[in-house]
């Protein structure tokens, strides 16, 4: 995962700021050998085991894996919101944001009430958080919706409000846990197109959990596939297909079906092993 060629075209467009040659040398996302384990004695659950990675300021890594292999779990070691049982996850970040499957907005308030309550809990200033909430609302297409209660919006539109909810928190790295899983595949497939517009625009690391081998192929520069109980890496892809891609493309179908059945032979071998 090192400095890949679209990110250079962007660094020479001017579209995102350099980054500090040291900085950069270090990952902004360090997973050392952690292991995490729930319950104990008989009810001791195994959840990650041994995990090490790094992922590299401005790479969009996408964490891939059934149900059940660690993903979430992963992603909250990252997030800080719990600790590994053994090992190191260490993130070089002033802040992470998070986005879930659900959008859970604030149904009382409105959409640009919903970001900007993320801009005050980032400590934006009261005078600053209607402008940048009309800002960061543009950015997601909904700037003439931000007087709209979340019931009058569609399942997509409540994401792109969750999405700009994310980003109203300032954050370096955007973890994001199958975000666009329960939406239709034409409203997940103009999500795609918006979300890779962002991240080129914006520079920021995207850590993005899905299960969906094609959307993790159509949207990162590398997949990193978890095995199941106990979670742990079983691969790693680094993604070369040129952007824009397509998620029905030819190259996104066969490297997907490769990735596939790797996923097919790890969940064999777990069931052969338990």
């Amino acid at each position: 995962m090192n400095l890949r060629s679209d990110e250079s075209a962007r660094l020479a467009s001017g579209s995102i700021p350099p980054i500090d040659p040291e900085a950069k040398a270090r990952p902004v996302v360090s997973i050392a050998d952690a292991t995490k384990v729930f319950g104990a004695g008989s009810q001791q659950v195994v959840a990650l085991e041994g995990v090490t990675l790094d992922v590299e300021r401005g790479d969009f890594v996408c964490l891939l894996g059934a149900s059940g292999c660690g993903k979430s779990t992963l992603l909250n070691l990252i997030a800080g919101l719990d600790k590994p049982t053994t090992g190191r996850v260490d993130v070089r970040a002033e802040r992470t944001g998070l986005m879930f499957q659900e959008a859970a907005l604030f149904p009382w308030l409105t959409v640009r009430g919903n970001v900007e309550i993320a801009l005050k809990l980032a400590g934006v200033p009261r005078t600053e958080r209607r402008s940048r909430a009309a800002e960061l609302l543009e950015l997601v297409h909904l700037g003439d919706f931000a007087k709209r209660r979340p019931h009058e919006l569609s399942g997509g539109m409540r994401q792109r409000v969750a999405l700009a909810r994310a980003l109203a928190q300032d954050a370096d790295v955007l973890l994001m846990d199958e975000p666009f899983g329960a939406l239709d595949a034409m409203t997940r497939d103009r999500l795609h197109d918006e979300l890779e517009a962002l991240w080129t625009s914006t520079g920021k690391t995207i850590i993005f959990v899905t299960h969906n081998v094609r959307e993790a192929v159509r949207l990162g520069d590398c997949v990193v596939l978890l095995a199941s109980r106990p979670g742990r890496v079983a691969a790693v892809y680094d993604v070369t297909i040129p952007r824009p891609r397509r998620i029905d493309s030819a190259e996104v179908a066969t490297l997907a079906a490769k990735i596939t059945d790797q996923l097919r032979e790890e969940g064999s071998r777990g069931r052969r092993d338990r």
